[in-house]
C-alpha cells in the first residue's frame, strides 16, 4: 500500500548571510555549534535555492509565496493584506490594507528609530489612534508582535497603488505617500493617508504615555512608518495545487496571513511571538503533533531575520544553536520528509535583505545521501539538488518521493 506522504517544510526567516570577520571569517550558521542540523544535512540531499527571479528585490512575501510554488510575478496581493489577515483582522470588499511600525521621529521628523526601540507592547498607543474617520474613510488599527501594526482603510473608491512612507532607513524624514496612477481613488487614498499620518503624529506626540517613556529613559512611540498596501485577493488553495492537507505554525503576522489566504489551517501557539522569546519548543511539538492530521507543516522561525536587521551577528549565531537544540525530536521522525531552507538571505552586516541563494536541507524517505556533512551557505554549494529556482523546489521534491 502506497504510504501518504508527510512533509515538515521550516523557513528560518533570513538565515542565510555573509561571512563577518568578527566571527573568522564565518557566517553566524557556519560559526554556530549545529549538530542536528548537520545531521539532517549529513543524511539527507542539500543544495542552494535562488529565492526569487535575477534583479527582483526579495521580499518576504514573494519568497515565501515561491518556496510553495507560487509564482509572486502572478499573485501580486499586496502584504498588507496578508499583515492584517495573519494578525486577526477581517478584510471587506474595498478595504486597503497597510503593514506598519509604531515608530520614533524627532522634532524635525527626522526618523530615529523605526521600530521605537523595539516596543513590546503597542496596545496602549493602538487605543490612543483607534476609529479615527477622515473624508468618510475609516481608520482599524490592530497591533501586531512588537512594533508592528495593522491598519485597514474601510471607504468604498479607495486604491491600493500609493507608494509608502517608509524610506526603510534612520536619519531621514518619511516620505509623503502619493498615488502611483492618475486615478481619482488613488489621488483621494493617498491625501487621506497622509492626513491621518499627520493627526496620528499629533495625538501621539503630545500623549502622557510618551512623556512616561521620556522620564523612563526609552524613546518615544510618536508616528507610523506605513507601507505595502493591498487589497485581497484570492489565490488557489494549498491543498488543491499539491493535494496535500496543510497547517502552519508560525507567530508573525506575514507568515500566518500567508498561512490563511493558501487555507492552511493555523494551529495556536502559546507564546509563539514572532521573536527570539517565542516558545521554540512549543512550536516544535506542535509541528510534531500537526501529523495525526495533516500531510504538510509549514514552520516558521522569525528571530533569524530581526537579529540580522539588527546587525547582531552574536545573537544571530546564538539563537541558531538555540533552534538547533530544539529541532532533537525531528531525528527520531518516522515517514515524514524534513526540509530546513530560509526565505531569503538577511546579511548582518548589510541589515537588509539581499539576493544571495539559500542554504536547503531534504532529509527522509526517498532522499539519497549526497556529500555535505554540515549545514551552512559553503557546504550546501556542492549538494546534490545543486542550485535552483525556489519556485520549482516544492515540485521537484515532491516528483522525487512520488
Amino acid at each position: 500500500m502506497k504510504m501518504k506522504k508527510k512533509i515538515l517544510f521550516m523557513v528560518l526567516d533570513g538565515l542565510c548571510d555573509r561571512k563577518i570577520k568578527e566571527l573568522g571569517d564565518k557566517t553566524p550558521l557556519e560559526a554556530a555549534k549545529t549538530p542536528n542540523f548537520d545531521w539532517l544535512a549529513k543524511n539527507g540531499t542539500c543544495g542552494l535555492l535562488e529565492p526569487v527571479w535575477a534583479g527582483k528585490f526579495p521580499t518576504s512575501k514573494d519568497t515565501h509565496l515561491a518556496l510553495f510554488g507560487y509564482n509572486p510575478k502572478k499573485w501580486t496581493m499586496g502584504r498588507g493584506a496578508f499583515e492584517v489577515l495573519g494578525i486577526g483582522m477581517k478584510l471587506k470588499k474595498g478595504d486597503v490594507a497597510l503593514r506598519g511600525d509604531f515608530a520614533t521621529v524627532a522634532d524635525d521628523m527626522t526618523i530615529i528609530d523605526r521600530r521605537a526601540g523595539r516596543i513590546k507592547d503597542s496596545s496602549p498607543f493602538v487605543k490612543k489612534i483607534q476609529g479615527i474617520v477622515i473624508d468618510k474613510v475609516k481608520f482599524i488599527i490592530k497591533k501586531g508582535t512588537g512594533h508592528r501594526v495593522g491598519v485597514i482603510m474601510r471607504a468604498s473608491g479607495l486604491s491600493e497603488n500609493i507608494s509608502d512612507n517608509d524610506l526603510y532607513i534612520e536619519g531621514k524624514k518619511p516620505q509623503t505617500v502619493k498615488p502611483l496612477d492618475r486615478s481619482k481613488e488613488a489621488k483621494r487614498t493617498a491625501k487621506v493617508l497622509n492626513e491621518f499620518l499627520r493627526k496620528t503624529h499629533l495625538i501621539l506626540k503630545d500623549c502622557s504615555l510618551n512623556k512616561r517613556r521620556l522620564q523612563q529613559g526609552k524613546l518615544p512611540v510618536n508616528y507610523l512608518l506605513l507601507r505595502t498596501a493591498g487589497k485581497f485577493k484570492e489565490l488557489p488553495e494549498f491543498e488543491r495545487k499539491w493535494k496535500l492537507k496543510p497547517c502552519c505554525v508560525a507567530g508573525a503576522g506575514l507568515y500566518k496571513g500567508i498561512g490563511k489566504v493558501l487555507k492552511m489551517e493555523l494551529i495556536k501557539v502559546k507564546g509563539a511571538t514572532g521573536e527570539s522569546n517565542t516558545n521554540l519548543s512549543g512550536k516544535i511539538r506542535a509541528a510534531i503533533k500537526s501529523f495525526s492530521k495533516h500531510d504538510f507543516c509549514f514552520l516558521h522561525i522569525k528571530a533569524t531575520d530581526d537579529f540580522s536587521h539588527d546587525g547582531d551577528f552574536i545573537g544571530k549565531k546564538n539563537f541558531l544553536e538555540e533552534v538547533d537544540k530544539k529541532i532533537k525530536p525531528f531525528l527520531s521522525l518516522k515517514n515524514v520528509l524534513i526540509i530546513i531552507t530560509a526565505d531569503h538571505c538577511t546579511p548582518c552586516k548589510l541589515k537588509k535583505h539581499s539576493n544571495d541563494p539559500v542554504p536547503v536541507l531534504v532529509y527522509g524517505p526517498r532522499i539519497k545521501k549526497d556529500n555535505v556533512h554540515s549545514f551552512s551557505e559553503k557546504a550546501c554549494k556542492n549538494g546534490g539538488f545543486g542550485k535552483m529556482q525556489s519556485i520549482n523546489f516544492l515540485k521537484m521534491v515532491l516528483k522525487i518521493i512520488n
